[in-house]
């Protein structure tokens, strides 16, 4: 049904002339006379009687005018729905915990009354694919391990850099070392069973599984966090990796270590991606504020794939 008919047609019911209805309208009458005749033969009714003075509503026009209000009505909250900024920004991290949903956070602090929709779709690829098509607005995933380009109209710059620690029991033999660099690695056990294949963050990890000499485990279900801490608890020669800005909390009694990794201190990337057509403001708001947070990555130092 034609929205611009009913529209008119409701402006003619309300003025009671098509005159007047097509100065409202700012067109001509006899664009109006077309309008209504048109609504006219698509209902197979007539809606007006016209006379001398104006027009007068049939018994079909009565009957059809409260749904052609309604139908109006209707497509309004349509279009609102989806006018840049009436609607929340959804925004994909891979887990509610990791440094990436931290940013996140810090965005919606700063701007308390912005609306923010988090999901966690589970790999980068996914990811970007929701962007291009549009169920998302905007994913921080570290988009250069997936080894394939982007999507065309989809773009993305660094947000962050997070540094990596060497998470321990207190039966380790790095337990108690203030920090320790990535060769002195080689031959130990690293168990990460969440890592699975085709995901950007278990790329990451057997590039640098590679670099420098040492054993990712993935064997075993992936039972969660907590099984893992029990796990690395109480063992002297399983650890695991954890992000610098990932907060963890895990009973007193575990007495788990956090050791910094140095010379290099390898940083797992994460890039904003984002569609170039998307004229969400928060969209713009979020873009600003992470770009203005980030250092920039670091040259010397630091390892990255």
């Amino acid at each position: 049904m034609d929205l611009n008919a009913v529209a008119t047609f409701v402006a003619v019911a309300d003025a009671g002339q098509f005159q007047e209805a097509a100065v409202d309208l700012s067109v001509t009458q006899q664009a109006v006379s077309k309008r209504v005749a048109a609504l006219e033969d698509s209902l197979g009714v007539r809606l007006f009687v016209r006379t001398p003075s104006g027009a007068r509503l049939t018994i079909d026009g009565q009957a059809f005018l409260p749904h052609a209000r309604a139908l109006l009505d209707a497509a309004g909250r349509a279009a609102a729905s989806v006018r840049p900024g009436s609607r929340a920004l959804r925004v994909d991290v891979v887990h509610r915990q990791v440094a990436a949903a931290g940013l996140l956070r810090a965005f919606y602090r700063a701007h308390p009354d912005t609306a923010l929709d988090i999901v966690t779709l589970y790999g980068g690829a996914e990811a970007v694919e929701a962007v291009s098509s549009g169920a998302i607005d905007a994913t921080i995933r570290a988009v250069t391990l997936l080894d394939r380009p982007l999507p065309e109209g989809v773009v993305s710059v660094p947000v962050l850099d997070e540094p990596l620690h060497l998470f321990t029991g207190p039966g380790h033999p790095f337990a108690e070392a203030r920090s320790v660099t990535p060769a002195q690695l080689a031959g130990h056990r690293i168990w990460m069973p969440g890592n699975a294949p085709g995901t950007e963050w278990t790329a990451y990890y057997d590039r640098l599984a590679a670099e420098f000499g040492f054993t990712i485990d993935t064997i075993g279900p992936d039972f969660g966090v907590e099984a893992l801490f029990d796990t690395i608890a109480g063992s002297s020669t399983v650890a695991t990796f954890v992000g610098e800005e990932t907060p963890l909390v895990w009973p007193a009694g575990h007495a788990l270590r956090r050791i910094p990794l140095v010379d290099p201190t390898p940083v797992y990337p994460g890039e904003l991606v984002w569609r170039t057509d998307n004229a969400h403001p928060v969209l713009a708001a979020l873009r600003g504020h992470l770009i203005a947070r980030y250092p920039g990555r670091a040259g010397s130092g630091v390892w990255t794939p």
